[in-house]
């Protein structure tokens, strides 16, 4: 069996094979090439696995997207997506290679960590991915949807809202999305391809959506809804974008307002998500679907340590280990004025974790003693789990809303 890298020309095969490994048709595309989930592939980082005869069994690709760490730092952070073996050749192999060949690819190229959508949690642990930001549905009824008046003193919102469709305002839905993911730790960005091909899902995807859209007292958008209404009278937001707590509370405020409605489904809540503490009724929006979203994994630890930015100082020594490529390595991380140094040491550790887990703990999502509970991450001291937490804390939890 040989992993090639593809060519333009190996597109058709490489769409083929990958929907073949999940048991599934290729949809027609739009007229152009478009409107289609795989549409903004990048066939020079794409891989086929071929056996010897010249049959196509296996498929593993990335996107060239920007990742936004604590301290809103931009880091190329490729999208690991189409990963899949057809059936007559799993469990021989193959999976591993396009993942171990792909890992090596992606250090060649300079990049020290990369992140992905996991269709199954129990696979990509095992090569070094842990999950890093987390989402759930809020579902609000209609009868229950009024927001209480803040008891803190807020700034009133002095913009407005405007109904448009979504073919009608993409170029400024994705000016909007760009301004937002800057400054929401755990973004991706959304490359100018993927919108003008319609590839992914709502409201990249050309299917028919209705978008509300902020703008502020000036009359400059700061924030969108884009949402749909079903048969049954329920009200579905794809996603909110916003600058600002003042742009999504009104755009918050107008979708569980709009008439003709029984209920309101928010499909991506951060854990952190004020809606909830804003309805007059506590109990009216219900939790579901809470679950893993962006899976991190570290190429280059002390590269992507010294990446992110930092809000306490200390030091901590951690002892990493990669089981998928064979590789341990001890750490001095010391932090200053929110930047950090990390380089070789031999003292002994704070903490004993696999890279899965410091993946898992980078964004700060998942806390480093939430881990040490579970029997994830070794702590050689009482003191190390908090010390860790304090290091690792950001002012705001990370959340990635971009399907890939």
């Amino acid at each position: 069996m040989e992993i090639r890298p593809t060519t333009d020309q190996d597109h058709d095969v490489f769409v083929d094979t990958m929907h073949a490994a999940f048991g599934r048709f290729p949809e027609t595309p739009a007229e152009g090439g478009g409107g289609v989930w795989w549409a903004a592939l990048e066939m020079d980082r794409a891989l086929l696995a071929v056996t010897a005869d010249g049959r196509p069994v296996g498929t593993a690709a990335a996107y060239s997207f920007e990742l936004t760490l604590p301290g809103e730092i931009l880091a190329p952070a490729p999208g690991v997506t189409a990963v899949g073996v057809v059936p007559s050749h799993r469990r021989q192999g193959v999976l591993t290679a396009l993942m171990r060949h792909q890992l090596s690819e992606l250090r060649e190229r300079g990049e020290f960590l990369s992140v992905l959508l996991a269709s199954e949690a129990v696979i990509y642990r095992r090569f070094g991915y842990g999950p890093a930001t987390y989402t759930s549905r809020l579902t609000v009824p209609r009868h229950r949807a009024a927001l209480a008046a803040p008891r803190a003193a807020a700034v009133p919102d002095s913009g407005s809202v405007e109904v448009l469709r979504r073919s009608d305002c993409a170029d400024i839905l994705e000016e909007v999305y760009d301004r937002y993911r800057r400054a929401q730790p755990g973004a991706l960005s959304r490359p100018h391809r993927w919108w003008e091909r319609g590839a992914g899902q709502p409201p990249i995807a050309p299917a028919q959506r209705y978008v509300a859209l902020h703008r502020d007292s000036a009359g400059v958008p700061d924030g969108y809804a884009s949402y749909s209404l079903d048969a049954s009278n329920t009200l579905t937001v794809d996603e909110t974008i916003a600058t600002d707590d003042s742009a999504s509370t009104a755009l918050a405020r107008f979708v569980l307002g709009h008439d003709l409605v029984s209920q309101v489904v928010f499909k991506h809540c951060p854990p952190d998500h004020p809606l909830r503490w804003q309805l007059t009724d506590f109990r009216a929006g219900q939790v579901t679907d809470a679950t893993d979203w962006l899976w991190v994994r570290l190429l280059d630890v002390p590269r992507a340590l010294t990446a992110r930015g930092w809000f306490t100082d200390g030091e901590l020594v951690l002892d990493v280990t990669d089981p998928f490529l064979g590789e341990q390595g001890r750490h001095l991380l010391t932090v200053r004025d929110n930047k950090a140094e990390c380089v070789p040491t031999d003292r002994a550790p704070d903490l004993s974790l696999d890279v899965g887990d410091l993946g898992s703990i980078y964004l700060g999502g998942t806390t480093p003693s939430t881990l040490v509970r579970a029997g994830h991450i070794r702590a050689h001291h009482p003191d190390a789990p908090a010390l860790a937490d304090a290091l690792f804390r950001t002012a705001r939890a990370p959340h990635c809303l971009h399907w890939f």
